[in-house]
């Protein structure tokens, strides 16, 4: 028998069957270090300054949130766009539209030839507000016979228009101290010498519902389509299916588009609800065309779906898809014309909301339900959405070519 063949020996006495196990030493406690604590804090720090887009959430959500706050973001909104109808042209109409500017509340930048051209303008959203001087004005007005000037006002967003209407209050006796004098002064003691009838046209009563619901639409469909299509792609690598997804003989566009349209099925369910929602628990008139609004919905579905894809390309993980939608949802909600009036804002937040799609479709679904728009007036808000979709899935397919290498 060789060496190798003979067993080895026994360690200790064989335990007899059914006899407990012995006990296994504990095992000691060591005191804390502050030598390896220390070690896992440099290794955190090392672990975030490789993680770029959590080093860029420490610096620069701080920073995004103080120039919007501190700059884009105002509550009492001047020099909102304003068309004049001058029926006649007069030295007290001329003072009056002065005086009109003077507030800083409106900026005249169209003058209408009819009534009809100014409430088409309001229809679709080009000016806030239209100023009416009837013909027999200065007549009346020297007559002693009180006047009155038509002010019509789109207050779909009562925030925007209520200190500019305030402001109208003052207006006539700023014209009578300066038009009424001489032998016009006694025009200008007691009442005001003539009247400023305001007339809030798509929300008379002013309900701030009216406003706040519809943009709600806008807001979840944008949370939850772009979080969804971000996690998309980043599941994927991080189940280990993306090596069989690129295996696959398909092209990108069919990939994205693929990954993209279940989706949309989940945002027309999200509209709905928020469609039903607003009609009959918050009573939010609903003048338009359903037909209008599922498009419209449509559409902007299909902008934040490929905005989503685009992100989750960028990303390496989940939690960095998270972070970028935050990202991309912060401006959304405060440039939008969401929570704070557009119209307010200067003039570069207003070029920054103008590249969302967000703003479009809060007019859009507000024009809709409250105005009964059609598509000759949502035009102008359709095509910067499709042309925004159009760029954004181009990126998203170009920079899913580049990952396949």
């Amino acid at each position: 028998m060789t060496a190798s063949a003979i067993p080895p020996p026994p360690s200790g006495p064989a335990s007899p069957p059914g006899s407990p196990e012995p006990a296994r030493p504990a095992r000691t406690r060591t005191v804390f270090s502050v030598q390896r604590w220390w070690s896992i804090v440099l290794k955190e720090f090392l672990q975030l300054r490789r993680d770029r887009v959590t080093f860029g959430m420490i610096v620069g959500l701080p920073i995004m949130q103080l120039l919007l706050f501190g700059f884009a973001i105002n509550s009492d909104p001047r020099h909102m766009p304003t068309a004049v109808i001058v029926a006649e042209h007069s030295d007290f109409s001329r003072t009056f539209i002065t005086a009109l500017e003077n507030t800083t509340y409106f900026k005249v930048v169209r003058t209408m030839p009819d009534e009809a051209t100014g409430r088409d303008a309001l229809m679709r959203g080009d000016v806030q507000f239209v100023v009416s001087i009837p013909t027999d004005f200065s007549r009346r007005l020297l007559r002693g016979e009180r006047p009155s000037i038509l002010v019509e006002a789109d207050a779909t967003d009562p925030s925007a228009t209520g200190p500019a209407i305030a402001a109208l209050t003052q207006l006539p006796a700023s014209v009578a101290r300066i038009d009424l004098k001489g032998a016009l002064a006694p025009l200008a003691g007691g009442k005001s010498a003539f009247d400023v009838n305001v007339q809030h046209l798509y929300n008379p009563e002013g309900i701030t519902q009216y406003n706040i619901v519809p943009g709600l639409m806008g807001v979840i469909l944008t949370m939850t389509m772009v979080m969804m299509t971000g996690l998309a792609m980043t599941r994927e690598r991080e189940r280990g299916t993306m090596e069989n997804l690129l295996a696959t003989p398909v092209q990108p566009v069919e990939v994205i588009s693929g990954k993209i349209v279940p989706y949309i099925f989940i945002g027309l369910i999200q509209s709905t609800i928020i469609l039903l929602a607003s009609r009959y628990v918050f009573a939010v008139p609903f003048l338009g065309s359903v037909v209008a609004v599922y498009l419209a919905a449509l559409l902007f579905i299909a902008a934040n779906l490929t905005v989503g894809i685009t992100l989750s390309s960028l990303a390496k993980n989940q939690l960095q898809a998270v972070q970028l939608t935050f990202f991309y949802f912060l401006p959304n909600i405060l440039l939008s014309g969401f929570m704070f009036p557009f119209a307010g804002m200067p003039t570069w937040a207003q070029w920054i909301g103008n590249v969302l799609p967000m703003t479009y479709f809060n007019r859009m679904i507000r024009s809709i339900l409250l105005k009964g728009s059609g598509w000759t007036e949502l035009w102008p808000n359709v095509w910067p959405v499709a042309l925004f979709t159009a760029i954004v899935m181009t990126i998203a397919v170009r920079f899913y070519k580049r990952t396949l290498d």
